[in-house]
């Protein structure tokens, strides 16, 4: 079976507080590295590391906890640990709530995805139940796995916690073994869940009822497809109101909702993808209740009900998925990181219009955050920045980067990527040496700068990059001596100034002491005798026949777009 691994950072930051996804890892040394080292520099009370392995033959994962630390441990009240062995579920009925059957999923995930079953079939169905005991060490399996979790939360001994969970297991499946044998469970045609369901609505036990009637009729739909199209239709069934209608609905939700929370049954239904990124892209039209034109028949009835916010729970299933797609430590593109970049920035516009009550912006900042964080490793950049054929490339690379990514603390790093960059020898050198035109040469510096300028690096790397791109178009600008030339060949203060300012405002020159020096020029011809005359005379030798007034007004906006107040213009002109 193939298999992909990773290993997922957990944090504790309070003795009472819950565990937090810090990081995502693909290496194990490198994830208990900066476990300890989280410890070590006090950033958390807790710490754990836990090893996900991803099966893509049934789309799951295995999870198992490697490593855990920390300087206070939880602490229970000791009336808490007299709670019959610290178990999440006390009695039969408890295996029937949400929260059971989603243990249930996680941990038979290969039996339920190779019998195409939901949860709610397998303990409904005496049959599925049998063949799940005759395994034997898969059910046994399982139940230790939650044994060793609760141990590690109580102080009662492991053994005894199996124990109980046996118990209690095997009264749930006797349960179902009687009420089958003695033919409790309704046996429901199509076209007589709406009546039974006002039946059962009366019954303390009429979800259980029902479920059973229902995975008695989704029993022989041989793939997931066929199992989806009959829950779909039975939403027609639905009484038109009262408590029957709440009941059948709700339990259709139900099922669906973990049908779709199943990876095999998302995998066969949605169809196969070139890479996860276009694969989380149908699930987020799924979701929005677009169209579907390719995939299963029943994805397109599904998208109608979604489109009409029917089926809350399956809606929130699939959130979830797409939340933990994005989390997840695959790529969305192998291509390279520029397509990759693409389809990240695709998938949050499409899901910027999607949140709401089933996506909470504060799930999306977080998943976004830790997907940007795994795009800024030392591989990825050094990479990406490979394709660059020149040392500005390599900025403009990693502006790009910046774009496309999130989180204050991202940035921040990405940015430590970006100042060894400028202020490497090699950049300065192409600047200054290359053939390239000088104007083109500051142009370019300006566009790189003026993206660093509304970037969101930390403010000091920004004014720091920023600063730097300046000083080497100083440098170029004084190889040319470009500003001195100007003045030297204009005919009248007027045309330096005008042609100055063509600069500014045309973005030929960085923001720092070139353009100041840019500004003192252009004041300075402002105080000239005689400008403003021979401003109106150089507009009209241009096509531009404008009276004093209608040219005051004009200079006066090109001197704003250009830096200079119009309080600084008017006190420097003299008519």
């Amino acid at each position: 079976m193939a298999q992909e691994i990773h290993y997922e950072i957990f944090l504790r930051m309070g003795a009472k507080g819950g565990w937090s996804l810090h990081d995502v890892m693909a290496h194990r040394e490198s994830a208990l590295e900066t476990a300890a080292d989280l410890m070590a520099r006090e950033k958390a009370v807790g710490v754990k590391v836990v090893k996900e392995t991803y099966s893509t033959e049934t789309g799951d994962y295995l999870s198992l906890k490697i490593f855990e630390d920390g300087h206070t441990q939880m602490k229970m009240e000791a009336a808490a640990e007299d709670v019959p062995h610290a178990l999440p579920c006390f009695k039969p009925e408890d295996l029937y709530l949400a929260q059971a059957r989603a243990t249930i999923a996680r941990l038979l995930s290969d039996y339920l995805a190779r019998h195409k079953l939901t949860v709610t079939e397998l303990i409904h169905r005496a049959d599925m139940l049998e063949k799940l005991e005759a395994t034997g060490t898969m059910f046994q399996h399982a139940i230790q796995k939650i044994a060793v979790a609760q141990a590690s939360t109580s102080s009662t001994p492991v053994q005894h916690i199996i124990k109980s969970l046996n118990d209690l297991a095997t009264k749930a499946v006797n349960r179902v073994y009687r009420d089958a044998r003695n033919n409790a469970f309704p046996k429901i045609a199509s076209g007589g869940f709406g009546k039974a369901a006002e039946k059962l609505a009366r019954n303390a036990d009429g979800a259980y009822l029902l479920n059973a009637g229902i995975a008695q009729y989704l029993a022989d739909a041989k793939n997931w497809d066929a199992k989806l199209s009959r829950l779909l239709a039975l939403m027609d069934e639905a009484p038109v109101e009262g408590e029957g209608r709440t009941l059948l609905l709700s339990c259709i939700d139900a099922l669906v909702a973990e049908l779709l929370s199943s990876s095999a049954a998302l995998t066969e239904l949605i169809g196969p993808e070139d890479d996860l990124g276009h694969a989380i892209l149908d699930l987020i039209r799924l979701f929005t209740g677009e169209a579907q034109d390719k995939g299963a028949a029943s994805l397109g009835l599904l998208a109608q009900h979604f489109a009409k916010d029917d089926l809350p729970d399956a809606r929130m299933a699939i959130a979830n998925r797409i939340l933990a797609e994005i989390k997840s430590v695959k790529r969305l593109s192998h291509a390279s990181l520029d397509e990759e970049l693409r389809l990240l920035r695709h998938i949050a516009n499409n899901l910027v219009l999607a949140q709401g009550k089933y996506l909470a912006h504060e799930d999306m900042i977080a998943a976004f955050t830790l997907r940007s964080r795994r795009l800024i490793v030392p591989e990825s950049i050094g990479e990406y920045l490979e394709f660059a054929a020149s040392p500005d490339g390599k900025l403009e690379r990693l502006l790009h980067v910046e774009e496309n990514i999130i989180g204050h603390e991202n940035k921040r790093n990405l940015g430590a990527f970006v100042v060894p960059v400028v202020t490497s020898a090699a950049f300065e050198t192409y600047c200054i040496n290359t053939n390239v035109p000088a104007l083109q040469r500051l142009k370019r510096l300006a566009d790189l700068q003026d993206r660093v300028r509304r970037s969101t690096f930390h403010e000091s790397q920004r004014r720091e990059i920023a600063g730097v791109l300046d000083r080497v178009a100083c440098l170029v600008e004084a190889q040319v001596k470009l500003l001195d030339s100007i003045a030297a060949k204009a005919s009248t203060p007027a045309e330096m100034a005008v042609t100055i300012l063509k600069l500014c405002t045309g973005g030929m020159l960085t923001e720092g002491k070139l353009s100041a020096r840019a500004r003192e020029l252009v004041v300075s011809s402002l105080s000239r005798p005689g400008f403003l005359t021979g401003y109106v005379a150089h507009l009209a030798q241009h096509g531009e026949k404008l009276n004093a007034d209608a040219a005051m007004s004009e200079l006066m906006q090109t001197l704003q777009k250009a830096g200079i107040t119009p309080e600084t213009g008017l006190k420097s002109i003299a008519a």
